[in-house]
């Protein structure tokens, strides 16, 4: 296969669509334009049954039922929704949650906008491998926690935490588990019952699906989380999500959860295969050290740092070349060391000097081999 630049490795800031994807998605632009909601024609049955549809592609791929899945914009809308919904839900048992310094800033960040409004707030820290401590979890727990937020997979990482045992902590204390799932859904198994996850979110381009579409799964039975809807009017998605269905994106979304299913096993073996030899070559040629846990990570990325370089001055020596990140695409324009890196001890020089390389379904042998030779150059 003939090398095409510049080569993408940046698969954990966003993926292109499918191509089966974007022909499903297709038609619902144009001929089948109907509102969902239109109840009262063809235009709109056809909508609704589209929207049905991938509810329960959606829904299979996370072991959840149908009637969980509530559609949203995206990954940062749904993690606003669970956060702020179950803290105004349930304000009446109480006002803290739990969460880790390495979460998402769409997480961190709705948390800080809590603490304003009244909310306590247990930021739990991470050791060298980027993992939280479960002993120090169980402690934090109080009388009056309502929820536990911990992301199933960081984004600049690629570190999974040890969700299953968290899961069962929180069942233990009647406490509400939520995870940000965004980077995990779709490149390895999720299963929301074995998983004893209450919330989760998700996103549609971070699986080859469209952007502006993502979910949120809301536990219905044993025991049913209830959110206060963060949007209203129209009392759209159960009520708990206002607003006129993406159907186009929707539909995305589904065919995206559909395709996922059937091939992320295969697709995970592969990457995790491409993904250690590019790590072999830096760490053996360039002295590289990797972060997080070699272990317990996604298949497809590693976040690598290289000692006495800037990796922004490194990354423009070949941007024209290669796409990769310096970390999260929501905070790479700031000239800080990574949050994320800090929290697990890295050193201010090494974590200036890390590029984080995430994978994707696209990417060839030959796009290693390149992305190889063209570090040992620069």
């Amino acid at each position: 296969m003939m090398l095409q630049l510049p080569v993408y490795l940046d698969y954990n800031a966003t993926t292109p669509c499918d191509p089966r994807v974007v022909e499903a998605m297709l038609p619902w632009f144009t001929t089948r334009f109907g509102n969902a909601a239109s109840a009262t024609h063809s235009f709109g049955w056809q909508a609704a049954e589209a929207v049905q549809l991938a509810r329960e592609q959606v829904a299979a791929l996370i072991n959840a039922e149908p009637g969980e899945i509530i559609f949203t914009s995206g990954a940062t809308e749904g993690d606003n929704l669970a956060l702020k919904g179950v803290y105004s839900m349930y304000a009446g048992k109480g006002n803290h949650i739990i969460t880790a310094v390495t979460e998402h800033k769409a997480v961190l960040d709705t948390c800080k906008h809590l603490e304003k409004n009244g909310a306590h707030i247990t930021y739990l820290g991470v050791n060298a491998e980027g993992l939280i401590d479960l002993k120090e979890l169980e402690s934090a727990i109080r009388h009056d926690t309502i929820l536990i937020a911990i992301m199933y997979a960081n984004n600049e990482t690629g570190v999974i935490q040890p969700i299953r045992e968290i899961g069962q902590i929180a069942k233990k204390h009647n406490v509400i588990f939520f995870s940000d799932a965004t980077q995990a859904v779709g490149k390895i198994p999720v299963d929301v019952v074995k998983d004893e996850i209450d919330l989760l979110t998700l996103s549609a381009h971070k699986f080859y699906g469209p952007k502006g579409a993502g979910a949120i799964y809301v536990r219905r039975k044993n025991p049913r989380v209830k959110l206060t809807p963060q949007l209203d009017g129209g009392g759209h998605e159960k009520g708990v999500r206002s607003g006129t269905l993406n159907v186009p994106g929707i539909v995305g979304l589904g065919k995206a959860a559909s395709i996922a299913a059937a091939e992320m096993m295969a697709d995970g073996e592969r990457l995790a295969e491409l993904r250690n030899r590019l790590e072999f070559a830096l760490v053996q040629n360039n002295k590289v050290a990797v972060n997080g846990s070699c272990i317990h990570r996604l298949p497809h990325i590693t976040n690598c740092s290289f000692p006495d370089t800037n990796s922004g001055v490194l990354m423009r020596s070949f941007s024209k070349d290669l796409a990769v990140s310096s970390g999260s695409a929501c905070t790479s324009a700031l000239m800080e060391p990574s949050y994320v890196l800090k929290a697990m001890g890295v050193s201010d020089e090494l974590a200036y000097g890390s590029i984080r390389f995430s994978l994707g379904k696209f990417t060839t042998s030959e796009e290693i081999n390149f992305v190889i030779e063209t570090l040992k150059g620069a």
